[in-house]
């Protein structure tokens, strides 16, 4: 898992990790019942501190992406409870796109790039994932850096 942040970025540092482990199961990088490293190693990698790595794995685990396995450590585990799911996404859009609207982007151009982040994420039409092959066969061609 590549992981990398900004310190010169205003946005805090676990936010940051916590985003970038979120993309990575978007993308596919980040599989179901895959392991991340343990909070001292992934510290060590990033160069972070383990109450940062401890802070993101526990906002993670709260926000259902993963869970806490005693003989494995943390695993991606995805919790599709649509319900919450729409909820939080729609409690996050409202900002998001408050902010959108305050700096003039367009209504169309928020649809464009809905359209297109799903797409880069295999999500071709509404409700329909990729096939679970193409999955891992992307994950697979994008080597063990990813």
């Amino acid at each position: 898992m590549y992981i990398e942040i900004d310190f010169n970025s205003d946005e805090a540092i676990y936010q940051q990790l916590r985003d970038q482990i979120v993309l990575g199961i978007a993308n596919s990088t980040l599989m179901e019942g895959d392991v991340l490293p343990s909070v001292r190693q992934l510290a060590d990698d990033v160069g972070i501190n383990m109450h940062t790595v401890n802070k993101t794995y526990t906002l993670l685990r709260q926000e259902g992406f993963i869970k806490v396995d005693r003989r494995k450590g943390c695993v991606v585990a995805v919790d599709s409870d649509e319900l919450r799911a729409k909820a939080d996404c729609e409690q996050d859009l409202r900002v998001i796109l408050a902010e959108a609207i305050c700096r003039g982007v367009k209504k169309s151009d928020v649809h464009e790039m809905i359209d297109r982040i799903y797409t880069e994420y295999g999500v071709e039409e509404e409700g329909a994932t990729e096939n679970p092959d193409d999955a891992l066969s992307r994950k697979e061609s994008a080597g063990p850096d990813h």
